[in-house]
């Protein structure tokens, strides 16, 4: 039994969920956060299988106060947290003439400072308690950027830039960050996704619907990242090779190449909807 003491933001549906559950068989004490009760509930009631003193908590990203009182609740309950994990986010799909600035703002408040208030309130916790781990959990869509989801796209890179940033920042108070950055996997994006148009709203939620694995199997590559403490957790191969050809070919032949990967997607998409 592990014994290790994890809070997870947007843990009560989806990948936060899952990755909830992936902890609570390995041992740990589990407490959630979300702003969903009756997910909450059914979400505790699953975790408590495994874990019978986790723990599920009303909390709002948008606000810092809300992660401080789970701060708060977990340093006077459980005398402290071993792993904060930054997960709550949104999907905003559009043009960029067609994406409206509230729309933006909206994705930017949750997507982006919403890490921002997790790691601002949690670093202190872990530093005065002498180390722990942050994860924020980003998106293949922060490194590799596809048209069409500006604003997604935007604030993902952002978390990686912020949890690069804090890997050198935090170092030095025994404190580990790692951000994760998933591809497209079956999960209940719809619940949590703005659409510019009807068209990419379908699109969208095709590719989530048939993607080849669930949120149960990318909690486990998670999982794994993070007990080897990798700094980035690339859950999809085929992902990390495209990031990888970013990083080494001339920008103008990887532009290239995804034009044509582009292409086939949509050829397939074509065919998969006329079929």
């Amino acid at each position: 039994m592990s014994g290790k003491r994890i809070f997870i933001t947007g843990g009560a549906s989806g990948l936060g969920r899952a990755l909830a559950e992936r902890h609570a068989r390995a041992g740990w004490k589990v407490c959630i956060g979300d702003l969903d009760a009756e997910r909450c509930a059914d979400a505790l009631a699953a975790i408590r299988a495994h874990a019978p003193h986790s723990h599920a908590l009303a909390c709002d990203v948008t606000r810092e106060d809300a992660l401080q009182a789970a701060a708060d609740w977990l340093q006077r309950e459980w005398g402290g947290v071993d792993v904060v994990v930054n997960n709550a986010g949104v999907a905003q799909m559009g043009g960029i003439g067609e994406t409206t600035l509230e729309d933006w703002q909206w994705a930017v408040d949750i997507n982006l400072l919403g890490v921002v208030r997790g790691c601002k309130v949690f670093a202190p916790v872990l530093k005065a308690q002498g180390g722990g781990q942050l994860v924020n959990i980003a998106s293949m869509a922060g490194l590799v950027h596809l048209p069409q989801a500006s604003a997604y796209n935007a604030t993902k890179a952002a978390v990686v830039a912020l949890s690069e940033t804090l890997q050198l920042e935090l170092e030095p108070d025994n404190i580990g960050v790692s951000v994760v950055c998933p591809a497209f996997f079956r999960t209940d994006l719809a619940r949590n996704m703005r659409a510019a148009n009807p068209a990419l709203e379908g699109m969208t939620k095709r590719l989530v619907e048939r993607a080849r694995i669930g949120a149960d199997e990318i909690a486990d590559r998670i999982f794994d990242g993070m007990q080897r403490g990798d700094p980035h957790i690339l859950t999809h191969p085929e992902a990390k090779r495209f990031w990888r050809l970013k990083r080494l070919l001339p920008y103008r032949l990887y532009l290239a190449l995804m034009r044509r990967q582009l292409a086939r997607v949509a050829a397939r998409m074509q065919r998969k909807a006329a079929s």
